[in-house]
C-alpha cells in the first residue's frame, strides 16, 4: 500500500478563538493547542509540510479583523513557524474557497490533509467537504480541534456533544478521525488513518 503523502493544515488556530465569544469550550482549549503543538513537533520529524491558515476580515469587523490581535496566529503557534510553512488567509469556512492552498498541495503531490484547529462546527468540517471535491483524503485529530456551545432559535447544543457528534459524522464519511497518538503511530508506520463508512456507521448506529 502506497503511504499517504500527508499536509497538516492548522486551521484557524488564532487568538479569537483563546479570548472573547468564540472561546473553545470543548475539548478545553489550552488543551487543544497542546495537542496541535504536538501535531506540529510529528509534521518536523517527518518532513510532512505545514499550511497555516487564518481567517480574515476586513478591518473594522467585529471578529477576525484583519490588523487586530484577534486574527493573529496564537503567539505559542507563531513561535514554532517556519520559512517553509504555508501561510494564507481566508473568508469562507472551507480552507480551499477562495485561497490558494489548492495550488500549493498539488505542488507538494499531496493527497491528504490532516486538519487541526477550530472550530469543528465551522470550519473543520466545511474544509472536509471541501476537500471532497478536490479528491483529496482527510484526517481530523480529535484532540487537536475544538467546538463552541451553540443556541439559536432551531434548537441548541453543549460544546461537548456538538464536538463528538460531528466527529462521528465526518468519521462515517467525509474524513478518518483520530488522535495526535494515532495520528503520530499512522504516520511511523507510513499508513493511513483508516475511516468507517455510512454503511457500517448506519448498522453500527442501529445496533446491528
Amino acid at each position: 500500500m502506497t503511504a499517504p503523502r500527508r499536509a497538516l493544515i492548522l486551521v484557524d488556530v488564532q487568538n479569537e478563538y483563546f479570548s472573547g465569544p468564540l472561546e473553545i469550550q470543548y475539548p478545553p482549549r489550552e488543551q487543544a493547542l497542546a495537542a496541535i503543538i504536538d501535531a506540529i513537533t510529528i509534521a518536523g520529524e517527518n518532513t510532512i509540510p505545514v499550511a497555516a491558515i487564518r481567517h480574515e476580515l476586513p478591518e473594522g469587523a467585529p471578529i477576525f479583523a484583519a490588523g487586530s490581535p484577534g486574527a493573529e496566529l496564537h503567539p505559542d503557534i507563531a513561535a514554532l513557524a517556519q520559512p517553509e510553512w504555508q501561510h494564507t488567509s481566508k473568508v469562507f469556512a472551507s480552507v480551499f474557497d477562495d485561497t490558494d492552498l489548492e495550488t500549493w498541495i498539488r505542488a507538494h503531490d499531496i493527497d491528504t490533509i490532516t486538519l487541526v484547529g477550530f472550530m469543528t462546527n465551522n470550519c473543520i468540517i466545511g474544509s472536509a467537504v471541501g476537500a471532497e471535491s478536490l479528491g483529496l483524503k482527510v484526517e481530523v485529530l480529535s484532540d487537536a480541534t475544538g467546538a463552541i456551545a451553540i443556541a439559536n432559535e432551531a434548537g441548541s447544543v453543549d460544546a461537548k456533544t456538538l464536538h463528538t457528534t460531528l466527529l462521528a459524522v465526518l468519521h462515517s464519511n467525509l474524513a478518518a478521525v483520530t488522535d495526535t497518538d494515532g495520528w503520530r503511530l499512522a504516520v511511523a508506520d507510513k499508513t493511513a488513518v483508516q475511516p468507517s463508512n455510512l454503511i457500517e456507521s448506519a448498522l453500527a448506529g442501529r445496533g446491528n
